[in-house]
């Protein structure tokens, strides 16, 4: 089935905006990255457990726009203002909770969160590509390379 062209542009934006983004994620020099990802889904499991979903609606409130007045020199005519109903939008009151809970447990494991820059595309074309296994001493130098599998690449440039 093909995908219309109006979404596989949208589809093109999201991941040229998302690959844009700085790298975030749980830092403790020298660990195995898949022990870092297995001791993220630990404490995400631990948060969300803590710190369940709760999902609260609300509606943003309602909007009076004025009518307006039309004159043509010897006669006015006004126009009837009327309302907009507010939008209605959902929260998960506990999603800030839910993050400090699992930061907390990452932290009790040693690890901090850490962003790290994206790679210009100078360094990114000449790294070999590979997929970082264990994570290295950080500089303000270190730049991220992320891979088209999800994976990433940590570069201290030279």
């Amino acid at each position: 089935m093909a995908v219309p062209f109006k979404i596989s542009v949208f589809l093109t934006i999201i991941l040229g905006v998302i690959s844009c983004t700085p790298l975030t994620l749980y830092y403790k020099p020298g660990a195995e990255v898949s022990r870092m990802q297995t001791d993220t889904l630990g404490c995400e499991t631990r948060a969300l457990r803590e710190a369940p979903v709760a999902n609260e609606i609300r509606q943003s409130p309602p909007i009076f726009y004025r009518g307006d007045r039309y004159c043509n020199g010897t006669n006015c005519y006004y126009s009837p203002g009327y309302w907009m109903p507010g939008h209605i939008y959902t929260v998960d009151v506990n999603l800030g909770l839910r993050q400090r809970v699992e930061q907390s447990c990452m932290a009790e494991k040693d690890y901090q969160l850490v962003k790290l820059p994206n790679c210009n595309l100078s360094i990114t074309k000449a790294a070999a590509p590979a997929a970082t296994t264990r994570l290295p001493q950080l500089s303000e130098n270190t730049c991220a390379i992320k891979n088209k599998d999800g994976s990433f690449q940590i570069v201290e440039p030279g």
